[in-house]
């Protein structure tokens, strides 16, 4: 991280880390966006921008504060165009070994927020790029996205968690046959086959999801957590080990600080302060 700052009114902050990510963070929401930042190329993953995606999720992942997440991209045509393919064209074997535990902590950070998160979408999201978006909970488009996982048409496999994150958003065989062909989805399309889940006008894809991330937020941090755990750990059980994670995580919020206010809010008919324990 290098630096820390406030708007004038003090209701976001904003640390930068490094150059080419940021995390801003709404003081009166409980929403934070997490800002790809490399517009010189398009968003292009390299070693570095990886090791600072990864320390940025750390930082959002600790904060008990932020309840959701917007994945967002400051270029106006690209949310992310997945490797840095130039960087990689100079790599020796033993570079792009190096690099792979880097890039994994950059995909998984973002799959392992434990908050709900939305990915703001525009232009392209190819390759890692949109495994960064498949790693969030919801995608929000706007009609200039195309999206896809092109690495078999550069003799590699989506390793950003595209094999496993597709098949679970759209099927095993469209997962195959959007991999296999490579190709690349445009953002009607997309909506069609459930590769984004809503489409906002265009340029109104970052405002959608923070509108979204706000509504989200208004709820319990404990329970918005929970929920999302069980719904991640549950996903491919069968249902009664199903009903077992939800039980699990049922428990860890029916005795909670937040379920004692949300139905002492909801009897007082008033807006909840949560505890957020």
């Amino acid at each position: 991280m290098d630096d820390v700052s406030d708007d004038v009114n003090g209701h976001v902050s904003e640390e930068r880390f490094g150059e080419w990510v940021v995390v801003r963070r709404e003081t009166d929401t409980h929403v934070a966006e997490l800002v790809l930042d490399r517009p010189k190329a398009m968003n292009a993953v390299s070693t570095e921008m990886a090791r600072l995606l990864g320390e940025a999720c750390a930082s959002l992942a600790a904060d008990r504060r932020v309840r959701a997440v917007v994945l967002s991209s400051t270029h106006e045509r690209a949310f992310c165009v997945g490797a840095d393919l130039k960087e990689r064209n100079s790599f020796t074997d033993a570079d792009l070994a190096r690099q792979r535990p880097y890039a994994r902590a950059a995909y998984t950070g973002v799959l392992e927020l434990p908050m709900p998160t939305i990915a703001a979408v525009h232009g392209f999201a190819l390759g890692g790029g949109f495994e960064l978006a498949l790693s969030c909970d919801l995608i929000v488009a706007d009609p200039t996205a195309v999206v896809g996982l092109p690495e078999v048409s550069v003799g590699v496999i989506p390793g950003g968690g595209g094999t496993q994150l597709l098949p679970r958003r759209v099927g095993a065989a469209r997962a195959a046959e959007l991999i296999f062909t490579a190709r690349r989805v445009e953002a009607a399309e997309a909506r069609e086959l459930g590769l984004v889940d809503h489409l906002a006008a265009e340029g109104e894809d970052r405002a959608e999801a923070l509108a979204l991330a706000r509504r989200i937020a208004a709820n319990s941090p404990v329970g918005l957590r929970a929920a999302k755990r069980a719904l991640r750990t549950g996903w491919g059980l069968d249902l009664r080990a199903g009903l077992e994670v939800e039980d699990a995580a049922w428990r860890s919020v029916a005795f909670s600080g937040d379920r004692a206010e949300g139905v002492a809010a909801f009897n007082e008919k008033r807006a909840p302060r949560w505890p957020g324990e």
